[in-house]
């Protein structure tokens, strides 16, 4: 079985990991630098930040559909109905695009759903 390379792999051993932070330490980095470096430089994945708008959009449905039934509860209209239904397929259709790989756009697009669907209900809904 042939041996990867750190570099071309991308993942590190302990080893590797402890080689390249004996060489910044012996460079005069302190390990406080070092870890701070390194914090900044950390950024989500392409899998979890689907899997954050996955959750984010899940969470949103829910809270839609609380706000839903205390609006059905106190006036039952069908502009409730159709504001709120409408924002619970917008989170269904991110929650589709994140699993897709399309995050942004289902970012933007659960943003601006639910902008719209808040000013819809304090615009429209008497």
């Amino acid at each position: 079985m042939p041996v990867r390379s750190p570099l071309r792999s991308g993942v590190m051993s302990t080893s590797d990991q402890d080689r390249d932070q004996q060489q910044d330490h012996e460079a005069g980095e302190s390990p406080a630098e070092i870890s701070g470096a390194a914090a900044q430089e950390q950024r989500l994945t392409p899998r979890q930040a689907r899997r954050l708008r996955i959750f984010l959009s899940s969470a949103g449905m829910a809270a839609t559909a609380v706000v839903l039934a205390l609006r059905i509860a106190s006036r039952s209209s069908v502009l409730v109905v159709g504001v709120y239904g409408l924002a619970l397929i917008l989170c269904g259709v991110v929650i589709e695009l994140s699993r897709n790989g399309r995050t942004r756009l289902g970012s933007w697009l659960l943003g601006a759903g639910l902008v719209a669907a808040v000013g819809a209900d304090w615009l429209l809904i008497p």
